[in-house]
C-alpha cells in the first residue's frame, strides 16, 4: 500500500520500545523495533539501504526519519521515503523521549531480530523488565544481530 508521500507502507506486527539514555553530549532518544520473522529480512534490507550498520559504537547518520504526532510514534520512513514501516496504530512516547529527540534533532533506531524480547517480560516487575531486556539487547549486540542508525524526526 502506498502512503501519501508515495512510499510503500508496511503495517506488520511490530514491538516497539522507547528509551532515553544519558550519553556524552546530552540525552539520546532510542526507538527499538522488532518485526516478525516473515518481514525481518525486508526491514534489515531497508535499514541497511538507509545507512544502518551493525550496532557497535555510535549510531551513524542515516537517510531514515521517524514521524511523530500528538506524542505518538507514527512511522519509520526508510530508503529516502520509499519504504515506510508503521505500527498498526500510533504508539505513545513519553514527553521526555520526545524532548530528547527534538533537542538532538534525531532518534537512534535499533533494529532487533525476532525473539529478542525475553519470554515473560511483561510479567516481571518494572525494574526486572529493564534488566532482562537490557541483558537480551546486549547479548544480541555481542552476537552481531543488531543494526542501528540515527534518523531524523518530523512532526506529522
Amino acid at each position: 500500500m502506498a502512503d501519501e508521500a508515495g512510499g510503500e507502507a508496511r503495517r506488520a506486527p511490530m514491538v516497539w520500545a522507547f528509551a532515553v539514555r544519558d550519553v556524552a553530549g546530552g540525552r539520546l532518544a532510542e526507538a527499538i523495533v522488532e518485526v516478525g520473522a516473515r518481514l525481518h529480512g525486508e526491514l534489515v534490507v531497508d535499514a541497511v539501504d538507509s545507512g544502518f550498520v551493525l550496532a557497535a559504537g555510535e549510531p551513524p547518520a542515516t537517510t531514515g526519519m521517524v514521524e511523530v504526532g500528538g506524542h505518538r510514534f507514527e512511522r519509520l520512513v526508510l530508503v529516502g521515503g520509499r519504504q515506510v514501516w508503521e505500527p498498526a496504530s500510533g504508539v505513545a512516547v513519553s514527553p521526555g523521549w520526545l524532548s530528547a529527540a527534538e533537542r538532538r534533532g534525531g532518534v537512534a533506531v535499533i533494529v532487533v531480530p525476532p525473539g529478542t524480547w525475553p519470554p515473560g517480560l511483561m510479567g516481571l516487575e518494572p525494574h526486572e523488565q529493564v534488566e532482562a531486556f537490557t541483558r537480551s539487547l546486549e547479548e544480541a549486540r555481542i552476537a552481531g544481530l543488531l543494526l542501528h542508525g540515527m534518523v531524523g524526526i518530523a512532526s506529522r
